[in-house]
């Protein structure tokens, strides 16, 4: 089993940076891409980035690309999501998953990711 803890969300405005964390621990998952996905109330769950274990591949939903980053730490057990110039349709519940397979074949995909953590709120005022 795996966990995933997010950490880093909070109230900004728009036009402010915001950097969240996503430590893994538990069964090995060396190898195996990780995400960021979203969620805003009233819609459904939607990809934000990707990056492959190496962190040499990283992927980006369109209304992020330019403005956010997706990297991963020396131990590679942690994830980062820094997000600059945030508007208020960013304004959701972030939440970090692991991917179910070591392919980065349906990597935008919630249904290709099989641990997640409970998410951390970004609000992004005007």
């Amino acid at each position: 089993q795996v966990q995933l803890i997010e950490s880093g969300g909070g109230l900004v405005q728009a036009g402010d940076s915001l950097r969240l964390s996503c430590a893994a621990s538990g069964r090995t998952f060396s190898d195996y891409p990780m995400g960021w996905f979203r969620q805003a109330p009233g819609k459904e769950r939607e990809f934000v980035a990707a990056i492959t274990w190496t962190g040499g591949s990283t992927y980006y939903a369109d209304p992020v690309k330019g403005r956010f980053t997706i990297s991963r730490g020396n131990a590679k057990n942690t994830v980062y999501l820094q997000m600059n110039s945030l508007k208020t349709e960013d304004t959701a519940v972030y939440y970090c998953a692991l991917k179910t397979t070591k392919s980065i074949i349906g990597i935008t995909s919630t249904t290709s990711y099989g641990s997640w953590g409970h998410g951390t709120q970004v609000t992004v005022s005007s």
